[in-house]
């Protein structure tokens, strides 16, 4: 019986750093609301002509790195992403072809903030039934091409950033190492609630001058109503994830919550009782990464050395959909 252990993680953020001080010169907010709100101070943004796929290759090359192994070495690659380089083919194929790796098989996951998570899943699975021993797990977004930069649009603008995190998987049969178990939950009865309605297929054409002029192909969000659903699920699958696996807070060494904002996490954290050096946080240095904000969170983890082999990690998400999940795993 085999299990999907974490060898390898790595991120990656383009150079270019954009503060709440310079979203200021763009629309009517102000580094004090956006950190009240938010608890962001920066975010990075690409360049024109960046993808992706870029910044998962940058990911994946650490990310390869840190587990010693070669592009060659992959059996497959997922790759969770809202933000494509373009509406077909996946970005998963545009990453195989960047790293140079064999004609693995490369799927897309689509699943917004939770979209890591889902991935692992699979990942996880695939190994656990024999079938593949490396597996690339990426979450990557360029959000800054596709946000509003008016007054109407700082909502949401203000939250997300570009940036990717990668993780390698490989096969072991140590029972006490790699993924314990996943859990994974949707309910579409709120998609309106956030989401990006335009371009559609349900019309044509699937957009017209008058929905750009209007900014309907702009995200929207109803963010109270987002907040309130996001702490509930994210403190159920969390105790979902230990319930299952028998422990209890008192057995894990780190929670890592997906980044959308800080008011979220610490109010799962006050809900759980959990101390504040039990749960990490950086979407004050990132912004809201979406697919990509757990793997550069658990990269960030292992480099500071705040976890070790042998601890019991919980990564959790919530997000557009509404889709929620967690992952237990020890290290």
């Amino acid at each position: 019986m085999y299990r999907a252990k974490i060898v390898g993680t790595g991120f990656y953020v383009p150079p270019r750093v954009i503060t709440n001080h310079d979203l200021e010169k763009l629309m009517d907010t102000s580094d004090e609301w956006i950190q009240q709100r938010t608890g962001i101070k920066e975010r990075y943004y690409v360049e024109d002509g960046v993808g992706a796929s870029d910044l998962a290759y940058e990911a994946s090359k650490r990310a390869l790195e840190s587990a010693g192994l070669k592009p060659e070495d992959i059996d497959f690659i997922v790759f969770a992403t809202l933000s494509p380089d373009y509406t077909f083919p996946g970005s998963g194929v545009l990453l195989q072809q960047k790293l140079s790796a064999r004609h693995v098989g490369a799927l897309d996951v689509r699943d917004q903030c939770t979209g890591f998570l889902y991935s692992l899943m699979v990942a996880d699975n695939a190994i656990r039934v024999g079938q593949y021993k490396n597996v690339l797990v990426v979450g990557a977004e360029v959000h800054s091409t596709g946000l509003d930069y008016s007054t109407e649009g700082r909502d949401v603008t203000v939250l997300f950033g570009d940036g990717a995190g990668a993780v390698i998987l490989t096969a072991t049969e140590e029972k006490d190492r790699g993924i314990l178990s996943t859990h994974l939950y949707s309910d579409g009865t709120y998609a309106d609630r956030l989401w990006a309605e335009w371009p559609s297929s349900r019309r044509l054409p699937r957009v017209t001058h008058k929905i750009l002029e209007e900014g309907k192909h702009f995200p929207k969000m109803d963010g109270p109503f987002v907040f309130k659903h996001a702490v509930r699920r994210m403190v159920e699958v969390i105790k979902e994830a230990l319930d299952t696996n028998g422990y209890t807070l008192d057995d894990v060494a780190m929670i890592i919550p997906h980044q959308a904002n800080l008011r979220i996490n610490q109010m799962v954290a006050r809900q759980l009782k959990l101390p504040e050096n039990k749960m990490y946080n950086n979407i004050d240095r990132y912004g809201n990464t979406t697919a990509a904000t757990i793997p550069i969170a658990l990269t960030e983890v292992l480099e500071k050395e705040l976890v070790k082999d042998g601890d019991l990690i919980i990564m959790v998400s919530f997000g557009a959909g509404f889709t929620w999940a967690s992952v237990a795993a020890i290290l």
